[in-house]
């Protein structure tokens, strides 16, 4: 199991302690390309353990803050792109708009951190109201005083075998040392464990949060904003406290908009297709990792009619009652 350290480069005694009072994410001695332990039901590297600690008791939240939230690969940097576009739109004309030179995923901070020690969450209070904020959290990870300030969070949730196929490539393309199998990760999915996973509980919380409390959670589907993304982006910005007025509609704006961050658009711009970037601190990636196919239904050239069958069962019975349903 990999060891937490401090910035000293010294195993830190409350890590140590916490990781051992966690299970270790050892199914028939079978391990996934990233190490992983379980806390609060949830399985996650042990890195960010500290960080998640950090958040709950430092982090602190605004009534005008918008979280926006997934589960990984579900279009976490299409859905930061969109709300940073709606929101700031009164303030940047399209032609030298700041996501044509800076990647969408530098324009919205992630509240956790495996480097939360050395970038602390203090640079956080620097940015202006309203702040718009990312994270993979669970909503039971979330520090309680989110919900206790009326924070708005955006839920963004995708088909499981899109996301399952979409995280298999990351990590692999991300990790080249430690390249699992398809079908080993594909059985460990399925048992639930993967970062964040497992998926259908990461989708209920935020899921049922919505039902409870609609003004304030947002739940979307990547299916539905890709099968009509005008309509999509025109609710997303209702949420978020910037509809677009009907002089904006008739001029086209919602379409700019739409345009612009497609995934089409996106990928053709350099900041996004070329480089490296360093954004968690010691490991740096391509640019370019963030972006693969985002296509609805790449499943299908991945996976058989029997593991898509056996994913699709399962994801069923879980989520069995509740109303969430692909």
């Amino acid at each position: 199991m990999a060891t937490i350290h401090d910035e000293d480069g010294k195993a830190s005694s409350r890590e140590e302690e916490e990781v051992k009072k966690v299970p270790t994410q050892e199914e028939g001695g079978l391990f996934s390309s990233i190490p992983l332990v379980q806390h609060g039901n949830f399985w996650i590297s042990p890195h960010l353990l500290k960080s998640i600690q950090l958040v709950q008791e430092e982090f602190v939240p605004r009534a005008t803050d918008v979280i926006l939230a997934t589960f990984p690969k579900c279009g976490n940097t299409w859905l930061k792109a969109l709300a940073f576009a709606i929101t700031n739109r009164s303030r940047h004309m399209l032609a030298d708009h700041p996501l044509l030179t800076h990647h969408p995923q530098d324009t919205v901070p992630f509240l956790e951190l495996p480097n939360r020690q050395i970038q602390p969450l203090s640079e956080l209070e620097a940015i202006p109201s309203p702040r718009l904020l990312a994270t993979h959290l669970p909503f039971s990870l979330l520090p309680a005083s989110v919900t206790a300030v009326g924070s708005r969070v955006v839920y963004m949730c995708r088909e499981p075998k899109d996301v399952f196929v979409s995280k298999w490539h990351f990590e692999n393309r991300v990790t080249e040392k430690l390249v699992v199998e398809l079908g080993l990760s594909f059985h460990l999915f399925c048992e639930g464990v993967s970062v964040w996973g497992p998926i259908w509980n990461h989708y209920l919380e935020y899921w049922n949060e919505s039902k409870a409390r609609p003004d304030k959670v947002l739940f979307l589907k990547y299916e539905e904003m890709m099968s009509d993304p005008v309509k999509e982006v025109k609710r997303l910005a209702e949420f978020l406290g910037a509809p677009f007025t009907d002089t904006e509609e008739r001029s086209g704006v919602v379409d700019e908009v739409v345009k612009l961050c497609s995934f089409e658009h996106l990928t053709s711009l350099e900041v996004n297709s070329t480089g490296v970037s360093d954004r968690i601190g010691g490991f740096p990636m391509e640019n370019s990792t963030y972006f693969r196919r985002g296509k609805v239904g790449d499943w299908e050239n991945h996976l058989s009619a029997e593991m898509a069958q056996q994913l699709d069962s399962i994801v069923e019975e879980k989520l069995k009652g509740s109303g969430l349903t692909f």
